[in-house]
């Protein structure tokens, strides 16, 4: 059977209620820190990359990949249509200016040679010939000329004759018009003559020149094949080491084709490509920063730009200050930075996988053993460093690491 509790029971038992719960209370209480640390996130020190805001200089650039190319390269291509007969030197050769590389067949191109001259002796004959025969033309011409001439004086002394004998009555009119009539005859033959020789002195001129033209240009042709042949031992006039030559020997090369490279191995430049997208911002004389490796920068300018594309990329060559640094190598390759802005003495932090190349983005700044959250400004960058606009003092250490996964976590327990 249920009985009553008496009131003094009941007072008992609510006072024990009220005590476990304030207890519970101020035992929440106590535990909230611990609670907070252990459901705030945290990262280990020696997982995280930091570093200092500091100020500097910080350059926008342009990256473009590189290659170190000599600073001057010759390319020896073959005078003649021969066959490679022997190769003097072999690659990685230093090649003083004259020294033969290579040497070629010369037996065609002496051939050639041969009967070029030929031609031209008979050229030379023809020559002789035609002035003969010329000079014989002329002297018959003017023999018909003078014998004319003869012809038209006699005729003018006729008829002054029959012009007389008219007078004193001993001869006829008819006979002074058939004086006449034979003198003009006669004075238009001599005219004719005379014009005859004329044209014909000049027409002997004109061919004596066309032949004349003949002879030169078959001397012109003499000199060049000679000069090709000459040219057959394949030399360079620029001092250097062989950096390639065919050694196939008896292969055939024609005229033009290249039969080995010297370049100038004491100076280098850059030859550089970079995406056709960003070819409005490339300019002759920008200054550039080649980086051959972890702390090996040298500066230069950008030469010159090929105004071609090719496959979306444009090429251009750069010059160095240190053209001949002791690090740099032909077929080298290199990052170029061409430099578009410089800022000097502002805020920097050094470049890391926390930038993800906006204006403005949260950043963790370590503050009291903690990574606060905080919205910084950045302004322009470089594989090196991210200029600071603003939301960042000098001297504040700044998480570099990668820390996307915590954008809207307003801070981070730091752990050692």
């Amino acid at each position: 059977m249920d009985r009553v509790l008496d009131s003094a029971t009941q007072r008992r038992r609510q006072l024990r209620a009220w005590l476990l719960g304030l207890g519970a209370l101020a035992a929440l209480l106590a535990a909230g820190p611990g609670l907070r640390r252990l459901i705030q996130p945290s990262l280990r020190r020696v997982d995280i990359l930091t570093a200092p805001v500091e100020t500097g200089d910080v350059d926008a650039t342009l990256t473009a990949a590189g290659t170190v190319i000599p600073g001057r390269e010759v390319v020896l291509t073959s005078p003649i249509q021969s066959t490679v007969r022997r190769v003097a030197l072999a690659v990685g050769a230093h090649v003083q200016p004259g020294q033969t590389i290579v040497e070629l067949d010369k037996d065609l191109a002496a051939s050639t040679l041969a009967k070029l001259d030929d031609e031209q002796l008979r050229n030379q004959n023809k020559n002789a010939q035609l002035g003969l025969a010329l000079a014989r033309s002329l002297t018959d011409l003017q023999a018909q000329q003078q014998a004319q001439d003869l012809k038209v004086s006699s005729l003018q002394s006729a008829l002054r004759d029959e012009q007389h004998l008219l007078e004193i009555g001993g001869g006829t009119a008819e006979a002074v018009r058939q004086a006449e009539l034979n003198l003009h005859t006669a004075s238009l033959e001599a005219q004719r003559l005379r014009r005859q020789l004329r044209n014909q002195r000049q027409a002997s001129q004109a061919d004596r020149r066309e032949l004349g033209f003949t002879v030169s240009m078959q001397q012109r042709s003499i000199a060049e094949q000679a000069a090709k042949l000459r040219q057959a031992d394949i030399s360079s006039q620029l001092p250097g080491v062989l950096t390639w030559v065919n050694d196939n020997l008896g292969a055939t090369v024609q005229a033009g084709d290249a039969l080995a490279r010297v370049a100038d191995l004491s100076r280098y430049r850059v030859r550089a490509t970079i995406a056709d997208t960003y070819a409005d911002q490339l300019h002759p004389g920008d200054a550039v920063r080649v980086r051959l490796g972890p702390g090996t920068d040298l500066p230069g300018t950008v030469a010159s730009i090929s105004p071609a594309v090719d496959k979306g990329v444009v090429t251009f060559y750069a010059t160095l200050a240190n053209d001949h640094h002791p690090a740099l190598r032909a077929n080298l390759r290199a990052d170029v930075f061409v430099i578009t802005r410089a800022h000097r003495g502002v805020l920097r932090v050094k470049n890391g996988p926390f930038y993800q190349g906006g204006r403005e983005q949260p950043v963790f700044v370590l503050a009291g053993g903690r990574a606060v959250r905080r919205v910084v400004r950045f302004g322009d960058s470089n594989t090196d460093y991210v200029q600071v606009l603003s939301g960042l003092a000098k001297g504040e250490e700044l998480i570099i690491s990668a820390t996307k996964t915590y954008a809207d976590t307003p801070a981070l327990a730091i752990s050692q």
